[in-house]
């Protein structure tokens, strides 16, 4: 998948292009991914929501639920699809971020033995959760994404990333609080956004993981062992004894953080560094 001249290019991907924007958008912008689901039961009837001249809405692509796309604003042009909506010192989001719609029929209420949305249509127990949304303190049932939905909005999102200074990755109900309960808690938007935003934070992380611990041995006749690294720190548990193995986790001022069969800072001066 791949943008040429604001516009998706992949097997994946169609494009039903609709007049409902505001103009481009700002030197620098967008900035921001807003997503949501459609509410409706198929990406052919969101298409043609968007394409209807007395509907006030529109969003850049549409997600279906075999994953495919259809693109319907340009990249570089303003969609109404954030609505009045604010994040930080912003507001009137449509300014800002592209919007991307999936299909799902969001919010259901149990009717027997299945879930009804408020269309109408029923869903079995296998494409619901029960969950509680981020905005709400009681759980609810909801309809799932599936896997070529997530996967197609996360390559989505990568591509755009790519092409655009993406630095925010929003729900529509963390914009519009109280007034939107898109995408749901069906939707892994922490999990997504966190994988998109901090992929090199966790590769770094990792890569510390990887590096092997440094050990120690004990070389005093007791050594206390200390919830921080200081003197003036509280004792957690009896002192070590001499020769006692040590897993050396973290170093500060002559400190070390280490790890026996429970975890706290000792005084470095006492303590004999091995090479792994």
């Amino acid at each position: 998948m791949e943008i040429s001249q604001h516009t998706l290019k992949s097997d994946f991907a169609d494009f039903e292009k609709t007049d409902k924007t505001s103009g481009t958008f700002n030197s620098g912008l967008p900035d921001t991914v807003v997503i949501h689901y459609t509410a409706g039961s198929n990406a052919l009837s969101t298409i043609h929501t968007f394409k209807e001249s007395g509907i006030q809405a529109s969003a850049h692509v549409v997600v279906d639920s075999d994953g495919n796309l259809t693109q319907m604003v340009p990249f570089n042009e303003i969609a109404w699809h954030a609505g009045k909506s604010s994040w930080h010192d912003r507001s009137g989001l449509n300014r800002y971020s592209i919007g991307i719609e999936i299909v799902n029929a969001g919010k259901l209420v149990k009717s027997g033995d299945t879930y009804q949305s408020w269309f109408g249509r029923t869903y079995p127990e296998e494409e619901v959760i029960k969950a509680v949304h981020r905005n709400e303190d009681q759980p609810s049932y909801w309809h799932r994404y599936n896997e070529k939905q997530i996967d197609a909005v996360f390559n989505l999102c990568k591509t755009l990333m790519s092409a655009y200074d993406i630095r925010f990755i929003l729900g529509h109900e963390e914009i519009s609080p109280g007034r939107k309960i898109d995408p749901g808690p069906a939707f892994p938007l922490d999990k997504v956004r966190d994988r998109l935003l901090h992929a090199d934070r966790k590769s770094d992380e990792e890569d510390e993981e990887d590096k092997p611990a440094s050990k120690g041995i004990v070389n005093a006749s007791a050594l206390n062992i200390r919830s921080g690294p200081s003197t003036g720190t509280d004792k957690i548990a009896p002192p070590l004894s001499r020769n006692t193995e040590l897993k050396i986790l973290d170093e500060q001022n002559d400190w070390y953080q280490v790890e026996v069969k429970m975890r706290g800072w000792v005084s470095g001066k006492f303590v004999k560094k091995v090479n792994p």
